[in-house]
């Protein structure tokens, strides 16, 4: 019997994925993708709510921004997110590269407050869940499991105390590095520093997996994901990354990193990045930055002259669009590589400028769903990767943190001691 969380959202849901077909073949598909949403927790992991609050309405301020109606400026709102059939969703706490020390964790901890408010603001909708049991309990009772996901390993300061204060206020995964190195790891797009992790890197993912939380590998180089499986006792997730062989970009994860995962029992959550979709889409991008710094180059001291020629030259080249079809073809590969126990999704929505099309926002998720199922994906597939995966990952996570909680102590190594 359907739950009553499934009627919410099966009004206006998009069916233009699907329009080509017939309309009795379109209607049963959207109806097998509505009952399968509605059976299992559809898990994101990755989504920028909260950087999207704190940076448009200073402090958060809900009241600026009520998520209880539509709201334009973002792609998360509560009413899109019924549509979408979500059942739990780690809401990426994120921090610039830029931020560094003591910033990087006051950003952090304001934005896990963000979190902590939003399931209370409105606990018919959103329930903090700790622990896979909690995040299937929410769903099950009508809620969104709200978990709590650190994008950036700058956000502790290579401070292993940090670390385990930012798991005891909610914090269920952390991504190493983002889009810069860090003291301790290597990130996918910038200079390698360490070819990998560093002592104090390794320590790093120890005591993640001695407190129960997940490692992150979406942002860092090649080096530092095989470092980390060669380390961790535990799955370890890509939060949002699709697959580097249909869409050559750093941040996509690589054939020989993929076909690990059975070893390892992590899991791919595949991301609606248009760069990271398409190849034409990332080769547009290349141009672009390459033109903007041409611009700059000729117009160093104005930047209004830059920003009108990178616009002009927009308007002359527009954005290719990524599509939902080619967001299954990653699907396809991973599980061609690493298997259908290794698939989720992360679609990085209020984290990206321009969108896949069928996947504008959190009301779109079924789009996908249609597309899986027209491809001959069964119930029980779709089912794992919706949402079993990701479960059956973090509570292997919880029992290897169990069982290492009964002889490891809280780590006290410092990064100086380490990386002498």
């Amino acid at each position: 019997m359907l739950t009553h969380r499934f009627l919410l959202w099966t009004l206006g849901l998009t069916v233009a994925v699907v329009a080509a077909l017939p309309v009795t073949a379109q209607s049963d598909l959207m109806a097998r993708a509505r009952a399968l949403h509605a059976q299992v927790p559809l898990i994101d992991g990755h989504n920028d709510y909260p950087w999207a609050l704190r940076e448009r309405h200073v402090g958060g301020d809900f009241n600026k921004a009520d998520i209880t109606e539509p709201v334009p400026s973002l792609m998360t709102d509560i009413p899109r997110l019924r549509r979408g059939g979500l059942g739990a969703q780690f809401w990426s706490v994120y921090v610039p590269s830029g931020m560094q020390g003591k910033e990087a964790v006051r950003a952090t901890l304001e934005q896990i407050d963000i979190v902590h408010r939003m399931t209370k603001r409105w606990p018919e909708t959103f329930e903090l869940a700790l622990s896979a049991d909690q995040a299937e309990r929410a769903f099950k009772a009508g809620r969104i499991g709200s978990m709590i996901g650190m994008e950036g390993g700058h956000s502790i300061d290579s401070s292993l105390a940090t670390l385990r204060q930012m798991y005891a206020l909610g914090a269920r995964y952390m991504t190493l590095a983002h889009s810069a190195n860090v003291p301790w790891a290597d990130s996918a797009t910038d200079q390698p520093r360490h070819n990998g992790l560093s002592k104090f890197g390794e320590e790093v993912i120890r005591e993640m997996n001695r407190l129960g939380m997940l490692v992150d590998l979406s942002h860092v180089s090649p080096d530092t994901m095989k470092d980390a499986l060669a380390v961790s006792e535990a799955p370890i997730i890509f939060s949002h990354s699709s697959a580097r062989a249909l869409c050559n970009v750093p941040r996509n994860v690589p054939d020989e990193v993929l076909a690990t995962l059975p070893k390892n029992g992590g899991v791919v959550m595949v991301t609606f990045v248009p760069g990271f979709i398409s190849q034409e889409v990332a080769d547009w991008g290349l141009k672009r930055s390459a033109q903007l710094q041409l611009l700059r180059a000729q117009y160093p001291s104005s930047e209004a002259y830059v920003n009108a020629g990178i616009e002009r030259w927009t308007v002359e080249n527009p954005e290719p669009r990524a599509t939902v079809k080619q967001v299954a073809d990653h699907i396809d590969h991973i599980r061609k590589v690493a298997g259908i126990d290794h698939l989720g999704l992360g679609g990085d929505f209020d984290g990206i400028s321009s969108v896949v099309q069928g996947l504008e926002d959190v009301s779109t998720y079924p789009n996908l769903t249609v597309e899986l199922l027209s491809r001959g994906y069964t119930d029980e597939e779709i089912k794992k990767i919706l949402g079993l995966n990701v479960l059956r990952a973090w509570r292997q996570a919880e029992q290897v943190a169990a069982r290492l909680q009964k002889t490891r102590a809280p780590s006290t190594a410092t990064i100086g001691e380490l990386d002498k």
